[in-house]
């Protein structure tokens, strides 16, 4: 495999000073220096001082880490405080600062949001998808966070799940194409403006059954929040291995070979074992056969739902080849039990060695320990114009136009009156939908963009008059308006807590749409979402749908294609099912019917 990031040596000079240098480095090295590069703590659990104290390896902001004011500056000045506490202990190996980046550096207040990889997937573009990766990695830099735990290439095959849309697709080869060009666009770039990227969650995370999913008693007691009893997110991957390698292992054989140093492990179990205890597929499977030289990395806390005494825990992990523990919370229980661990001979110095040569192995081939001691890129490239125009392309890229009667569409921007409908219309936290500035998301003003309705005022004739309701109550109408535009979107959600078992459009969706089609001649209905949701029994009151996924920041994307600047050109990446019992992906096999619309359909 080659290297991945750029250097002014040749190649065999530079592998071998690499890992003389690891070597030296390992060789003097203390075993609680050790533990520290292998445990990665959260932001609010502990302190720069505790970072110098315990020669922490990795801090991470969790979904809302953010500083306070959540600003881009704020957000530099609080990595480079940990990087400095990294920078004062014994040897001074670096720190490597984690967030999830997953469309866009998504939890900084002002920076460009992209669409989620559901709409990225119904573009097919791989060299847009590398070049979003490129503008997310140049944003991440200027906070001076050098690792993402991006992007995810489970294959989703149960709508249900509430990670659906971080999949570009259901389908394995698209899926490997734009995940191996996210890894590309992230780490490709020259000297310090490469990110690490973190193809996740190794592995099956997109197969888990319905129901499978479970909550941890042990767990609740230290963490309440996580009573989460999630139907399916988390859950069991009942595959064979077969099915588990063609269709869910290969787009991460794609990532490592476009250079991906580093994998988050699945929170999923399969054939009777947490993947974070399976040390056939971490360790005999992915690093072994297929060869990965990187490192692994845990979920949150999701060691810990190994078993109810956390020593165990801890040992068949890394045992199994985990190189590195995520710890939200109790760092020095983790720090303390690996100790621990390895003085009672549970596990080997052996592989403790190997999980620090792979992580130092990475910080070497990052630049990290020739990185300035301050961040000398510019705090402008958050959310600059640039970046903003190519997610705006992004935008327009993804929307996939499924019905388009008496051609409706494109929507004529001289039209004397335009009704406007839905609260989705004007608010861009449910345009962005989760993992936006927070872990949930949330709807209102979290961040700036441009909504649809601003997009739409911006676009159409000034004698064009634009009514908006966001309950869609367009009382005392003289006539019919020309167009009506319904914009529906699901609330923002992420990981189980979207897990959804029923996927019909809510009783609100469908008064909306009755509200506004008798005060128009023709209906467009335009869906947020971050899945395909049921709609068969009410498409025929649409004149035209357009699935517009989870866009992100830039409206003007939609604007640019509805009234004709740009044709449609996206495609669906997921089947579009009539019915729920075309839910899971073989559920459509199974019903005997034709999907609503099949993979692959966009109309023109």
């Amino acid at each position: 495999m080659s290297k991945v990031w750029p250097t002014s040596l040749p190649d065999r000079d530079w592998q071998f000073k690499q890992k003389e240098s690891v070597h030296d480095l390992l060789s003097r090295m203390t075993l609680a220096e050790k533990v520290g590069q292998m445990t990665q703590v959260e932001k609010n659990s502990i302190s720069p001082e505790e970072v110098t104290e315990y020669a922490i390896g990795s801090v991470l902001s969790g979904g809302g880490g953010n500083p306070m004011p959540n600003m881009p500056q704020e957000w530099a000045d609080m990595v480079h405080g940990f990087k400095e506490a990294a920078r004062k202990t014994r040897l001074g190996i670096p720190l490597i600062y984690g967030v999830d980046a997953i469309h866009g550096h998504n939890n900084v207040v002002g920076a460009t949001i992209f669409p989620h990889n559901i709409g990225l997937g119904a573009t097919r573009d791989a060299d847009l998808v590398e070049q979003i990766g490129r503008i997310t990695a140049t944003e991440l830099v200027a906070t001076g966070v050098r690792w993402t735990f991006a992007p995810c290439v489970a294959v989703p095959h149960d709508l249900r799940w509430g990670r659906t849309y971080e999949g570009y697709s259901e389908d394995t080869n698209l899926v490997a194409e734009l995940g191996a060009a996210c890894v590309r666009g992230l780490q490709n770039t020259h000297g310090a403006q490469a990110v690490l990227s973190c193809p996740k969650h190794y592995v099956g995370d997109g197969a888990t059954t319905w129901g499978s999913g479970r909550s941890y008693d042990w767990i609740i007691e230290q963490w309440p929040a996580a009573d989460h009893d999630w139907p399916i997110d988390q859950g069991i991957s009942e595959v064979d291995e077969a099915t588990l390698r063609a269709k869910h292992i290969s787009p991460y054989i794609a990532a490592i070979e476009a250079g991906a140093m580093s994998i988050m492990v699945s929170y999923s179990s399969w054939d009777g074992a947490k993947l974070h205890a399976h040390k056939y597929l971490l360790t005999d499977v992915l690093k072994n056969e297929i060869g990965f030289h990187g490192f692994l990395v845990s979920d949150w806390m999701a060691i810990d739902q190994i078993d109810p005494d956390y020593y165990t825990c801890v040992v068949a992990s890394i045992n199994a080849g985990l190189d590195m523990i995520m710890v939200p919370f109790n760092f020095r229980r983790c720090v303390s039990t690996l100790t621990q661990a390895v003085e009672n001979g549970d596990v080997p110095l052996e592989r403790i060695n190997d999980a620090v040569a792979r992580i130092l192995t990475v910080k070497f081939a990052l630049g990290l320990f020739d990185e300035p001691s301050r961040n000398e890129h510019p705090i402008s490239d958050i959310g600059a114009e640039s970046h903003r125009q190519v997610a705006r392309e992004a935008v327009r890229k993804s929307l996939v136009v499924l019905k388009n009667d008496d051609h409706t569409l494109p929507v004529p921007r001289n039209m004397k009156q335009i009704l406007v409908a839905g609260q989705a219309a004007d608010d861009i936290g449910l345009q962005c939908g989760g993992w936006t500035i927070e872990w949930m998301g949330k709807p209102g003003h979290s961040t700036p963009g441009t909504t649809l309705l601003t997009a739409i005022r911006g676009v159409v004739s000034p004698d064009t008059t634009i009514d908006y309701s966001p309950d869609g109550h367009f009382r005392g109408a003289d006539e019919m308006a020309e167009i009506g535009l319904v914009v529906l979107s699901e609330s923002p959600y992420a990981e189980g807590t979207g897990d959804r078992a029923d996927l019909t459009l809510s009783a609100a969706d469908v008064a909306l749409i009755e509200r506004v089609r008798p005060h128009c001649q023709q209906l467009v209905v335009i869906l947020f979402s971050g899945r395909p949701l049921i709609i068969t029994d009410h498409l025929e009151k649409f004149d035209a749908f357009i699935a517009a996924w989870l866009p992100g920041t830039e409206g003007q994307g939609i604007a640019d294609v509805l009234f004709g600047d740009y044709p449609f050109t996206g495609r669906l990446a997921y089947s579009w099912p009539k019915r729920m019992n075309q839910i899971p992906l073989k559920g459509m096999a199974e019903s005997g019917e034709d999907p609503l619309f099949p993979f692959g359909f966009g109309l023109a």
